[in-house]
């Protein structure tokens, strides 16, 4: 038993340092290369450009011949390599789910030495396997939360540079130029697009896809609208940055509103870990029951899984859109 948990952690260790090296290496020129003519790969496939791209559609999805082979042929590929994008993570998607595979494996073989039932060495697998979504998921909101507070700024700068005279694309490169990041890096991929050749208006849909953001779809709508049927485009901006203001506000009224709610879903996440600790130093032989017989193990496994599933049932509760 004892070699075959050596022979099981050397595989995991190997595992774990090849996935991070992976996940930090740099792109290579190629990954480079096919990152920035992205653009016209989807404009291709919405009908947009008729150009033979065969050698586009075969985008990789990871460094390794296998892993790759393997990802072409799942469906949600594209789907999870475009959320890792919307986190700012320049890595590929390979690359998240080696880390994720390797993070489970990890917690399925310390929980054989705890938990004799496969259920429960699944069932923690699994939820430590999901940390690294996890992860990228709270990176993405907090991104696409930063642009969209820093978005009414662009528009008011985007508006008065139209105002001074400057065309529409000029105010995106000012834009990309003077606004923080994430916004400077969204609008910069924008203005590229449609200044190495692809039409505006597939250049603004892929600010729509890259940024799933309401006020972003209302910003493209606007100037679809505007180009279309004429206008004055600066009033246009002004108005949808007054329009975005307002929202914040508002969203912050409910923040403060919904604050005590949030405050009572920290406290009972809390409790039981504070509580069991509180235990452990007051009395170790009660506590230790828990750790010792199988039975209270289990008890454990069961109490932090329903322990995660509240919190996000009361995380859901409290998340009021606006």
């Amino acid at each position: 038993m004892a070699l075959i948990l050596s022979f099981a952690t050397f595989v995991a260790a190997v595992i774990l340092v090849f996935a991070l090296w992976l996940f930090f290496v740099t792109e290579t020129e190629q990954e480079v290369v096919r990152h920035r003519i992205e653009a016209v790969r989807k404009a291709e496939r919405h009908g947009n450009v008729s150009l033979d791209l065969n050698l586009l559609r075969d985008e990789m999805y990871s460094s390794v011949p296998a892993l790759h082979r393997l990802l072409m042929h799942l469906p949600w590929s594209n789907q999870l390599q475009d959320f890792v994008n919307q986190a700012g993570l320049k890595t590929k998607a390979a690359k998240i789910l080696l880390l994720s595979g390797v993070i489970g494996l990890s917690a399925y073989l310390i929980a054989g030495q705890l938990y004799r039932q496969f259920l429960m060495q699944a069932l923690l697998g699994l939820t430590f396997a999901a940390i690294p979504f996890l992860v990228i998921s709270w990176m993405r909101h907090r991104r696409l939360l930063e642009f969209e507070e820093h978005f009414p700024e662009s528009l008011d700068l985007l508006g008065r540079a139209v105002r001074a005279g400057h065309a529409f694309t000029t105010g995106m490169e000012m834009v990309s130029n003077e606004s923080p990041e994430p916004i400077a890096g969204e609008f910069r991929t924008t203005f590229e697009e449609q200044n190495f050749g692809l039409p505006l208006r597939d250049a603004l849909i892929h600010l729509t896809e890259r940024v799933p953001l309401v006020d972003v779809r209302f910003f493209v709508t606007a100037l679809l609208v505007q180009k279309e049927t004429g206008g004055n485009l600066a009033e246009i901006l002004d108005e949808l940055a007054r329009v975005i203001r307002d929202r914040f506000r508002i969203y912050r009224e409910v923040q403060v509103r919904t604050a005590q709610g949030r405050l009572t879903a920290t406290i009972l996440i809390a409790l039981p870990l504070v509580i069991l600790v509180v235990m452990d130093v007051l009395n170790p032989r009660y506590a230790h029951v828990l750790f010792d017989d199988p039975l209270g193990r289990t008890i454990l496994g069961i109490a932090a899984a329903m322990q995660i599933v509240g919190s996000l049932v009361i995380w859901r509760i409290v998340q009021v859109k606006v």
